[in-house]
């Protein structure tokens, strides 16, 4: 092959490493413009229909849940990761 034949197989391998690399620009903008879009509610907020028994069940037990999770859940995972019960529970980091 002459130089100038290797000189042109370079030039459409780098002609096509641009295309492929415009290519993905032109993906990841399109991604990022489709999320950027705000959200549409189909339908307006009705009062009358928002009393959802697992909703109003979960407004209850969410505050349940936030006092579990700071008076038994976190002291019992920090105490889980101290020496010797950290090997006793086989914890590694």
């Amino acid at each position: 092959m002459t130089q100038q034949g290797a000189s042109g197989a370079s030039a459409r391998r780098v002609s096509r490493r641009r295309g492929g690399l415009a290519g993905v620009v032109v993906l990841v903008a399109a991604a990022w413009f489709v999320t950027a879009l705000p959200a549409r509610a189909e339908e307006p907020y009705d009062p009358q229909r928002a009393g959802n028994p697992v909703r109003i069940a979960a407004y209850v037990a969410h505050p349940i849940g936030v006092i579990l999770d700071y008076l038994i859940f976190r002291p019992a995972w920090w105490i889980g990761h101290q020496e010797p019960f950290k090997t006793l529970f086989g914890v590694e980091d």
